[in-house]
């Protein structure tokens, strides 16, 4: 049995709505026509990479659990126009194509010009079913450039609204499916457009990386990232544990702090010294509300690092859960 034959069978003895549509695209389809790096992750139902950009972030596959479940909602059937927004180095959009079939288009919208790059150049030696191309988010301002309405969008990255454009291409009765919310956690949204409506369905929480890419780039100490962060942290936490309305407020002011810090603050690395890494703005800033910060940041960090779950493993007692990664995925 092949690799892909048994990761498929785990995935269906979980309770995966695995039907022959999604097994056959998945059977025909071969990952590692689109990545570089080795699918031992995959084959243990976790993300893998498909590409190191210049400025350190990394894109990844999704994990096959949750390719299989965005498939199943995505309601897929021959001849529809799928749009999807992030290209997942090419994967998903080559699994949609083979189930949309000869009538069917795939529509790839890619901010960033080196995993557009990076998807092209894959496709180019993928052999397709219908039609699948590759464009910059500008051409959703050109209804030309779609050549005909969409069925459905899929959006592959965290998001906190449909991306500008989108919602006017959607046909009545398609819909938008997407991870919706902060960095930390999102809900993923069906959201269906009937007439001049639009109808959400909750399908569960789940974890993504951010949509844009610039925001996977920025480090650990970029002010905004971490406002956006400690944000996210505080809507789980305040929903979950008693936080005194004081607190509350000292964190809303330490978010608003942040926010106002500029963009361009220096970057720290392993040749920062200690001196460096104290004198950083925002570390001064961090320090100097530690006195009651510094009873709060343990559960933030808790929060800020996330089980990422693989019931597609082999391994019964994988230890493998992924922590903390923004590695696309998990309900």
């Amino acid at each position: 049995m092949s690799m892909m034959a048994e990761l498929l069978e785990r995935l269906s003895s979980v309770g995966l709505p695995l039907n022959e549509t999604i097994s056959g695209a998945m059977t025909s389809i071969d990952p590692a026509d689109f990545t570089d790096f080795h699918l031992e992750p995959f084959w243990h139902d976790r993300p893998v990479p498909f590409l190191l950009t210049d400025f350190g972030a990394t894109r990844t596959i999704s994990a096959p659990h949750m390719i299989v479940t965005l498939l199943h909602h995505l309601e897929v059937h021959e001849g529809q126009h799928i749009l999807l927004i992030g290209s997942k180095g090419g994967y998903l959009a080559s699994l949609l194509d083979h189930m949309v079939g000869s009538n069917g288009a795939v529509t790839i919208i890619e901010p960033h010009l080196e995993v557009r790059m990076h998807t092209e150049e894959r496709l180019e030696m993928h052999a397709q079913s219908g039609l699948i191309r590759v464009l910059p988010p500008h051409s959703l301002e050109l209804q030309d450039e779609m050549g005909r309405s969409i069925d459905r969008v899929l959006i592959t990255g965290a998001v906190r609204s449909i991306p500008e454009g989108v919602d006017h291409m959607v046909d009545d009765g398609g819909f938008v499916l997407g991870p919706f919310g902060g960095p930390v956690h999102q809900r993923l949204i069906k959201r269906e457009r009937q007439g001049n409506d639009w109808f959400d369905t909750d399908l569960g929480g789940v974890v993504f990386g951010p949509m844009d890419v610039e925001e996977s780039e920025r480090g650990p100490l970029d002010p905004l990232s971490l406002a956006n962060h400690i944000e996210d942290a505080l809507s789980l936490i305040s929903g979950i544990v008693d936080i005194e309305e004081d607190t509350i407020e000292r964190v809303e002011d330490l978010i608003s702090s942040l926010r106002e810090m500029p963009g361009d603050l220096p970057q720290l690395d392993e040749d920062s010294t200690e001196e460096d890494i104290l004198e950083h703005p925002v570390v001064d800033l961090l320090m100097s509300e530690i006195e009651w910060l510094g009873p709060l940041w343990p559960l933030f960090s808790e929060y800020l690092s996330l089980d990422i779950s693989n019931p597609g493993s082999p391994d019964e007692d994988d230890e493998g859960r992924y922590i903390g990664g923004h590695e696309d995925l998990v309900p």
